[in-house]
């Protein structure tokens, strides 16, 4: 099992800013798309980012398998046996990449088995168009690299507040959103890009929570369930129970909320039942 230490993070880090040098190039040309099975895009520099990624990793960590969006058609049986292994999206926002809206990230993370469970213990979020790096790990804090400097992310209140902010994918999701609010909570809705980044907003305190009607797969909450534990934030479905890692047959999460502050009482603003 790889010990959390700054140098293992660190050099998850310079992974990230590899990877999203590669990006950018990517970015300043056109890029062949493809539909995949599940009728979302990918793009050549997801496959190719998603192998730089993964070759990387495995030259860090040799012995800890790699989980990529790109190449996750391993079965549950061997997963299973697991006991720590990184989780990859090369582009999350595969179709921010497509529509150049500058809000796609590189998501790195490390899963390890805790007491039976999997748990997300370290994570990196690279935004390499908006230059904006958030990293996080186990009992470490929260941390967003942004034009050069770095600076803490702490704990944000949002215990009582009758006007929200929400970070949503469309209008669609806030219109959703709005039908399932207890009626004397406001929301003004924020929409934004890649999930991951979206999460990143909720870190910030720039949006109290981040929610989800739609599919995403694990490696779109992995590195977010690290960062906002950090800040005494959590992800929880619509059951208000926290979402699970490598343990089904399939990578696909439940709808969920993100929120910065998990001692607000979330049941008394979203009434999913």
């Amino acid at each position: 099992m790889q010990t959390l230490e700054q140098s293992l993070l660190n050099n998850v880090i310079n992974i990230a800013k590899e990877a999203g040098e590669h990006l950018k190039q990517f970015y300043a040309g056109s890029v062949e798309i493809k539909m995949k099975a599940d009728s979302t895009p990918v793009t050549e520099a997801d496959l190719f980012i998603s192998h730089f990624l993964t070759e990387r990793l495995q030259q860090l960590t040799p012995d800890v398998p790699v989980l990529s969006e790109e190449n996750c058609n391993i079965p549950l049986a061997e997963r299973n046996h697991w006991q720590e292994y990184w989780i990859i999206d090369p582009i999350d926002g595969t179709q921010q990449f497509i529509n150049r809206t500058d809000q796609f990230s590189i998501v790195i993370g490390l899963v390890q088995k805790r007491g039976g469970k999997n748990q997300p213990v370290l994570g990196v979020i690279y935004a390499p168009m908006l230059d904006k790096l958030y990293f996080a790990m186990e009992a470490s804090g929260a941390f967003l690299q942004e034009n050069g400097k770095i600076r803490s992310l702490v704990k944000t209140d949002s215990t009582d507040k009758a006007e929200l902010t929400i970070t949503v994918g469309s209008q669609v999701h806030a219109a959703k959103a709005q039908n399932i609010m207890a009626p004397e909570y406001q929301a003004t809705f924020l929409e934004y890009g890649s999930g991951s980044l979206k999460a990143g907003l909720v870190a910030e305190g720039k949006a109290d929570c981040y929610i989800r009607f739609g599919d995403t797969g694990e490696w779109d909450t992995a590195m977010a369930e690290v960062l906002l534990n950090e800040i005494n934030g959590t992800i929880f479905d619509f059951n208000f129970s926290p979402l699970t890692y490598n343990e089904r047959d399939n990578f696909i999460n439940p709808y969920f909320v993100m929120v910065a502050d998990k001692s607000v009482k979330w049941d008394k603003i979203f009434l999913f039942k």
